[in-house]
């Protein structure tokens, strides 16, 4: 193993905090070193697709609250 090989194993690897726990990035980039660029367009796609859907979700639950905040109370005929 060569010095720079050596160093690199024995640093700590960087906490990750997400979903993929790094895995993300690195396919990513190993799509962009070894895949044509339409693979890529497709993922990039994909990943719109994903935030465009999670969107939609929120939009429905923001809906669902507003719905239940408009029926607050009754009307009562005052004499």
């Amino acid at each position: 193993m060569s010095e720079t090989q050596t160093q690199q194993a024995e640093r700590p690897k960087e906490q990750v905090n997400c979903f993929c726990m790094g895995a993300g990035p690195e396919l990513f980039s190993l799509f962009k070193k070894f895949g044509p660029e339409s693979a890529l367009q497709h993922f990039r796609n994909a990943r719109i697709e994903m935030l465009k859907g999670m969107r939609a979700l929120i939009d429905h639950r923001i809906q669902e609250l507003s719905a239940k905040t408009e029926k607050k109370g009754t009307k009562v005929p005052v004499e």
